[in-house]
Parts: structure tokens; C-alpha cells; sequence
């Protein structure tokens, strides 16, 4: 009876249906029907939908492997300047649905990334990144004018000099005046001498201080160097704390200013905050891009934005790889390997 069922259904279907009475048979074979259209329907759609997605990875991944010149972003407080280089480039590897087969087959094609100054973890603000060719021009960064507003806090000095460290020595503090610290502050400005901190990305034997200090090992002062501070002025001071903007060239420490400051007014200190607010043409407020601005379109038009910024000489066709022992960390990638770590250089490709 079912078999007889079906085939009238079979054949009324391929007549006129209208005539036949609806029965479970018919109920249960319509729906087959509709439920197969419906997922052959699906199945289109969701190739369609895969195929046109892979389309747009492949063209973001182009698109990325094309972005060239130099940006900034705003570091939190926290990480490393290399911990967040890392996490710039795994979101826009995984935007860009990098790595897959096809991106591990095309060996020629690299995601090159750096940036062109260390900030300390404990710090904030404006970080200078170059991508693509943009990697040969962060030598510049290095050397050229940095601006900084610095907390210190007055009557305590640690082994960082910063407060992330053990407490070393404490002062008294109570007589000193916003009037002391504003008159001692020219001997800060000009070129003037400046003793590196111990826990820095300085290196001895190929090791950096803070590594070594870490680990427990003596480590000696490094000699005084000379460093420029274009203008040092006190914006706020409400014992403890006193309030610096410091506009510097390269290779100069604020930690190690506001400690001097301390021992000159016969007493010590150490920084609270510090926020890197302009670096080169790059400002905080204007240039520094935040993670949720960490996109290939978005970095995109912050080169075309920033290109102007760079003078010239700049260019990136003249630019040329340089080796620094300075902050600078510069990253080859094809995979979301490990980074060659916190190389304080520009790899020349």
C-alpha cells in the first residue's frame, strides 16, 4: 500500500498535484523535497560564502604584505615594547587569515615589522612602529627629539629607579619647595652628562643590564654618557610628587633625571608614571593609533596620514638599512613562530 501510495503521489506530482488529497505519504515526501532544496540551497550558500571569504583573506592579506612606512601606536602600561610588537602582528596575521598552506608556500613574501624605541613596561604612550620598508627608517627615531611627562615621587629611591623596584633608601622630603626644584632644573638642560640606570636594555657581553640584574649578578655602572635636554620645566609639585615635562634626544633616561633630582636636592627619588607624548613628528593625541585601531585599513591610512610627517631625507627610496645598538626590534615573519627576540636592531633585507 505504501508503495502503491508513493507512486500515484510520483505521478499525480507530475501532473497535476492540486487534484491529489493531501496524505501522510504525500505530507512526508513534499517535505523530503523541500528539505533537500533547502539544503542544496545551503550548501550553495555556504560555498558561495567560503569561496568569497577566502577572496577577501586573500585580498587583505595583499594588502598587508603591501603596507609600507612608518605609524605609531599608544602602548599601555604593561607590556614590553617587544610583548606588544607581538601582539600588533598576530592580529594582523589573524585578520589577515595568515598563516595558511597557501601564505607558508609563498616563502618570498614577508610581514617585516619593528619599532624604533624602546618604552620601559612600566611606561605609556607613543610607539613608533615601521612596517614593510618602513624598518630602515627607525634608525632616525633613535636619535631624533622625545617628549615625556614624568611623575616623580620625592623621598624614596629604588633599584629600577622607577616604582616597580625594591625600595633602596628613604629621605625626608618636607622642606623641599616648588621654588628648590624649579631652580635646580637648568642644571638638567643643555648636554649635560647622564649615568645610565642599571636595569636598561644597555647590553654587556651581548646581554642586556636588566637581564643581568635580574639574575642576581654584579653588574658595574655604565660610564657617563652625553645626552641633550632641549627644555625640562615643573607643570605641577604637590609633596611628594612633582610633575616634569621633558622634551630629550636619544639615548637619554627620565628615570635616571629624576633620581638625579632627588640626590641634587639632598634627598630621593624615583618615577611614579611616565607617558612618552611625542616622538619625532609622532604625538599621543594625534598620531598614536590604539588596539582597537590595529587593522590592516586602518594602519593603511595612518601611513598615508604620517608619510607627510617624515622629511625627505626620509624617503623610502633612499631610505638605508642601518645597524644601532639602540632600542629598536625588528621582526621577519612568515609564520606565528616565536620572535627573534628583542634584538636592538634593524635587520637589513
Amino acid at each position: 500500500m505504501a508503495a502503491a501510495e508513493a507512486a500515484v503521489v510520483s505521478s499525480s506530482l507530475e501532473t497535476d498535484t492540486a487534484r491529489v488529497p493531501e496524505t501522510a505519504g504525500t505530507a512526508a515526501a513534499t517535505a523530503a523535497t523541500s528539505s533537500a532544496t533547502a539544503a542544496a540551497a545551503a550548501v550553495a550558500t555556504a560555498a558561495r560564502t567560503g569561496s568569497e571569504a577566502t577572496a577577501s583573506k586573500a585580498a587583505l592579506a595583499t594588502k598587508l604584505l603591501s603596507l609600507s612606512g612608518v605609524f605609531a601606536v599608544h602602548k599601555p602600561k604593561g607590556p614590553t615594547s617587544a610583548e606588544l610588537l607581538n601582539r600588533l602582528k598576530e592580529k594582523l596575521l589573524a585578520e589577515a587569515g595568515m598563516p595558511s598552506p597557501e601564505w607558508a608556500k609563498r616563502k618570498k613574501q614577508t610581514l617585516k615589522i619593528g619599532h624604533g624605541g624602546t618604552l620601559d613596561s612600566a611606561a605609556r604612550g607613543v610607539l613608533v612602529v615601521g612596517i614593510g620598508r618602513g624598518t630602515k627608517m627607525l634608525t632616525s627615531m633613535l636619535s631624533g627629539s622625545k617628549r615625556y611627562t614624568a611623575i616623580g615621587e620625592l623621598g624614596k629611591a629604588t633599584d629600577t629607579l622607577d616604582s616597580t623596584g625594591k625600595v633602596t633608601e628613604e629621605k625626608p622630603y618636607d622642606k623641599i619647595t616648588q621654588e628648590d626644584i624649579e631652580g635646580i632644573l637648568q642644571k638638567f638642560t643643555g648636554n649635560i652628562m647622564q649615568v645610565p640606570p642599571l636595569y636598561s636594555a644597555l647590553k654587556k657581553d651581548g646581554q642586556r643590564l636588566s637581564t643581568l640584574m635580574k639574575r642576581g649578578e654584579v653588574v658595574e655602572a655604565k660610564p657617563a654618557r652625553p645626552v641633550t635636554v632641549y627644555s625640562l620645566s615643573l607643570e605641577k609639585f604637590q609633596p611628594p610628587f612633582f610633575t616634569l615635562d621633558v622634551e630629550c634626544g636619544g639615548g637619554f633616561y627620565i628615570r635616571s633625571l629624576v633620581s638625579d633630582i632627588g640626590k641634587e636636592l639632598s634627598s630621593c627619588a624615583n618615577v611614579l608614571e611616565l607617558t612618552r607624548t611625542k616622538q619625532g613628528p609622532f604625538t599621543l593625541e594625534e598620531h598614536a593609533l590604539p588596539e582597537d585601531k590595529w587593522t590592516i585599513d586602518d594602519i593603511a591610512q595612518s601611513l598615508e596620514h604620517c608619510s607627510s610627517l617624515l622629511p625627505a631625507e626620509l624617503a623610502l627610496k633612499k631610505s638605508k638599512p642601518e645597524e644601532s645598538n639602540e632600542q629598536v626590534l625588528s621582526c621577519e615573519y612568515i609564520t606565528l613562530n616565536e620572535t627573534k627576540g628583542e634584538e636592538d636592531r634593524i635587520k637589513a633585507s
